[in-house]
């Protein structure tokens, strides 16, 4: 029988705690890398932290390995069958051509920057010998009207999507909520949703535009019209989600809490601040990514027929140019509107983490 080297023990102990800690580490960063997408990272960390390392290389290859083996695949019949397909401007771009015309949407956003610096560069030239010789009446300042570059026109329908989902949530959260704790309320939305929900963005661009040119008669306020119809549209679009799946978390909160509320003889904002969000938060947030969804598809749509700034102008644009680069720069655009569609997705998903989180504390 051999005895046990007391130091020894204590750094076998030290070194379990200090492999405890890790893992207690990655397991908290797996959510949220879940969140960000990035779920393949957290098999690295654990084999790396020395946790059976082959169990760990099945989930990474299956997180991992598999969707890039299957973008390659993609990439290869790609390449392969769009020169084969022969179109009025030319055969179908690759992957190389579409690469290429991210270069050069990048080179033209740059170019075009460098032109705005020039013309205030001149202008504050201009404005100086002005002020120099006396004539600070003759002084003006204006803004640079170039062509918006791509990068604007993906800003543009950002701010726009934001704003018009922004209007939908303010409408459809309270409505969603009276529908689900009222009946009444609820027998009353109820046609007008199952009404105006299946309405296409095409039936009610028109509308909007005319209601707005009415209402909105100037350019110069804080607003360009083409913004709010736009935004609008959207709004009219992506609020049905949202309002759904709102009265129905509300709807369907256990009637053991509501019991519960009415014995503590609960307010109502108190009632749907501290039990209804709570409760209702998964299916609310459910909605609010659907309607974002929706509200990013309509609005590309919107800004293509109506000829508003963004990344759905920048498309139809491309196509009623027919040069032999149009179909690559609407490839390019077609990729960066699926991209900012997952990143908006997973911003609400964050967002629907963040607050879940917050809520059940």
């Amino acid at each position: 029988m051999t005895a046990t080297d007391p130091d020894t023990l204590a750094a076998s102990a030290a070194k379990d705690a200090r492999r405890a800690r890790t893992f207690t580490r990655i397991n908290k960063a797996d959510g949220w890398l879940k969140v960000v997408g990035l779920p393949w990272v957290t098999p690295i960390l654990k084999a790396i932290a020395g946790d059976n390392p082959r169990a760990q290389a099945k989930e990474i290859w299956q997180q991992l390995g598999v969707p890039l083996l299957a973008i390659l695949v993609f990439l290869f019949m790609w390449s392969n069958l769009a020169p084969r397909v022969q179109t009025s401007l030319g055969a179908i771009p690759g992957p190389m051509a579409v690469w290429e015309q991210v270069g050069n949407l990048h080179e033209d956003h740059l170019r075009e920057k460098d032109k705005e610096v020039q013309f205030y560069e001149r202008q504050d030239v201009r404005n100086e010998k002005l002020i120099a010789a006396g004539k600070e009446d003759k002084v003006k300042y204006r803004d640079y009207t170039g062509k918006p570059t791509y990068y604007q026109q993906i800003w543009t329908s950002i701010k726009t999507v934001f704003f018009g989902f922004l209007i939908a949530t303010v409408v459809a959260v309270p409505l969603g909520i009276t529908a689900g704790l009222s009946k009444t309320a609820n027998a009353a939305i109820n046609p007008i949703v199952q009404i105006f929900k299946p309405v296409s963005p095409l039936a009610w661009l028109p509308i909007v535009t005319m209601v707005v040119s009415a209402v909105y008669a100037t350019n110069d306020g804080m607003f360009s019209k083409s913004f709010l119809v736009s935004a609008i549209t959207v709004t009219l679009c992506s609020l049905w989600p949202t309002l759904i799946n709102t009265a129905l978390g509300v709807a369907s909160i256990d009637k053991d809490l509501v019991s519960v509320s009415k014995v503590l003889k609960m307010g109502t904002w108190t009632k749907i601040t501290k039990l209804v969000l709570p409760s209702a938060l998964p299916l609310i947030f459910t909605g609010l990514r659907l309607s974002l969804g929706v509200g990013w598809m309509v609005l590309i749509a919107a800004e293509m027929l109506a000829q508003n700034p963004g990344l759905g102008k920048f498309v139809w644009d491309e196509f009623q140019n027919g040069s032999s680069q149009s179909l690559a720069k609407i490839m390019v655009a077609v990729f960066t509107i699926g991209i900012i569609g997952f990143l908006l997705d997973r911003v609400m998903f964050a967002l629907q983490q963040l607050f879940t989180f917050s809520a059940n504390r």
